[in-house]
């Protein structure tokens, strides 16, 4: 009754409901295509991103595919630009140009035209279940199918080996035939996850790949976990997704490791003694790698510890 003699008391309740309601987070594209259950690839970075995977997963998706944006979301209102500052080009006497985060929808077509949705952008650092409303309304508005997240994690692998994946979903049915790394692990929550977790209870079906990239080139470029990230989607989903200049990247990335380990004694000593621990392992397994807390590879506590100590590596970096 109060608001109805005192417009501007009315005019804040709209303002406090817009700022409440998760589609004020977005800005839709106009003329929205109507979509035939489309995937949803998840490709949001800021927590764990080992070897770069899932922003070279992204990137190589946006690069080499067709695409459009269907949503913008509002970067202001979700991150937090003192710990994770934007980059500046300065010029002399002036700044040049600022790299603008963008966290938008994309609607891709996939190498035969099969039109699937790409979230692509920095996690945000604010407003987790807002967002995770948001983009459960865009799914169930565009009648989703399936939404798959990428993650890369650093592991005591060696790079000599094939790159493999941890595996997980809302429904194990989703899974097929793929064998669990992990029994239970305590980590740090990103919004990729909180999303699949909030998926799966909201009935939606939702399923993840994390990469495992050795633990020492954690911190650098690593295209053969990208390339690894986009097969598996493609396997699952069905989608024609490119990989080939990824395979490339990492022949090269390869090459160029195995030269400076072999001219470094202490690392190839630690490459040596992973390798046989991998395969060591490799060979008594029975389901699940890392079944037995006493075997040679990392329990779920030291994963965990190894995300936490990663976790703190990047924050001083972006400092």
């Amino acid at each position: 009754m109060l608001s109805t003699y005192c417009p501007p008391l009315r005019a804040h309740l709209e303002e406090v409901k817009s700022v409440l309601d998760p589609h004020g987070l977005y800005e839709l594209a106009d003329d929205l295509p109507d979509l035939d259950s489309p995937v949803l690839v998840q490709a949001l970075t800021g927590f764990v991103d080992a070897g770069s995977a899932i922003q070279l997963s992204r990137e190589h998706l946006l690069e080499h595919l067709d695409g459009r944006v269907l949503a913008t979301f509002d970067v202001d209102q979700l991150l937090d630009y003192r710990s994770r500052r934007p980059s500046m080009i300065f010029v002399e006497d002036h700044w040049e140009s600022y790299e603008e985060p963008s966290l938008a929808l994309h609607l891709m077509r996939d190498q035969l035209g099969t039109q699937f949705l790409l979230l692509a952008g920095p996690e945000p650092d604010l407003q987790w279940e807002r967002f995770i409303e948001a983009i459960t309304g865009l799914i169930e508005r565009f009648g989703v199918k399936l939404t798959v997240g990428l993650n890369a994690i650093p592991m005591a692998v060696p790079h000599t080996r094939p790159v493999s994946v941890t595996a997980h979903a809302t429904d194990q049915s989703l899974l097929g035939d793929r064998e669990s790394w992990l029994q239970r692990v305590q980590v740090p929550a990103s919004v990729g996850n909180l999303l699949e977790f909030r998926l799966g209870e909201s009935g939606h079906d939702a399923m993840g790949y994390a990469a495992h990239v050795p633990h020492y080139l954690a911190q650098t470029t690593y295209p053969a976990a990208a390339q690894l990230l986009l097969d598996s989607v493609s396997q699952t989903t069905g989608l024609a997704l490119p990989t080939g200049q990824l395979r490339e990247a990492a022949d090269l990335v390869r090459e160029e490791v195995d030269k400076q380990v072999a001219d470094d004694e202490q690392a190839s000593r630690l490459v040596v003694s992973l390798e046989a621990q991998y395969d060591a392992f490799l060979r008594g397994r029975q389901g699940n790698l890392l079944a037995d807390s006493g075997g040679p590879l990392p329990t779920a506590e030291e994963l965990g510890a190894e995300l936490e100590r990663f976790l703190a590596e990047q924050s001083r970096d972006t400092e």
